[in-house]
């Protein structure tokens, strides 16, 4: 299972990323965590990003993704290519010689968990902007790039949380994942033990 939370900055993305994976964890599950490589790169980023330093974040995402998905059979990535994608559709148009390698991409998902922009101040971290207005951009650009061509059919289903149960969304992911998780090694060996 590949889960990826898809959604604007300063969310709760990655806060919410650990507590699905604590869950994992807690059930006996094997799973890493990609966090956000944009924190990474050497180029510009938010509103004074580089046609270079998307291209560094979406080529950074997918290998990260690869070496999780080596090391553990269930990956829970805090971004997609699709909304980083965003941020250069935002500042340089829609690029058509990248969209089919992403759309390719995107359907290495299994499950795309939809984290709307909450009716809070984004926290400062020194790291994302903390424009409101660019914020809610990306959402809408993430929002019309899901509805077009070629990311309007893609495999994996997209569920949207719901902003006023924020609280139950972890556990409200753990159970929507629940049909894609390899069963655990703790259920394998009950199951042996039975036997």
């Amino acid at each position: 299972m590949k889960l990826a939370l898809i959604g604007t900055h300063g969310v709760g993305k990655t806060t919410l990323a650990y507590e699905i994976c604590s869950l994992l964890k807690k059930a006996h599950y094997n799973v890493e965590l990609v966090t956000e490589v944009a924190r990474q790169s050497p180029f510009p980023v938010n509103a004074a990003t580089t046609i270079e330093g998307q291209l560094w974040i979406l080529h950074a995402q997918i290998a990260a993704e690869l070496d999780a998905a080596r090391r553990a059979p269930h990956v829970i990535t805090d971004r997609a290519v699709l909304d980083n994608y965003c941020y250069l559709v935002n500042k340089f148009g829609r690029q058509p010689q990248l969209e089919s390698w992403l759309a390719w991409w995107m359907d290495t998902y299994s499950i795309l968990i939809g984290v709307p922009p909450v009716e809070v101040d984004i926290p400062a971290d020194g790291f994302r902007s903390e424009d409101r207005a660019f914020q809610h951009r990306i959402h809408d650009l993430l929002i019309d790039l899901l509805a077009s061509a070629p990311f309007n059919n893609l495999r994996a289903p997209v569920m949207w949380l719901d902003p006023a149960k924020r609280r139950g969304w972890a556990e409200h992911i753990f159970h929507a994942a629940a049909p894609f998780l390899a069963p655990s090694a703790v259920a394998r060996a009950g199951d042996g033990a039975a036997r």
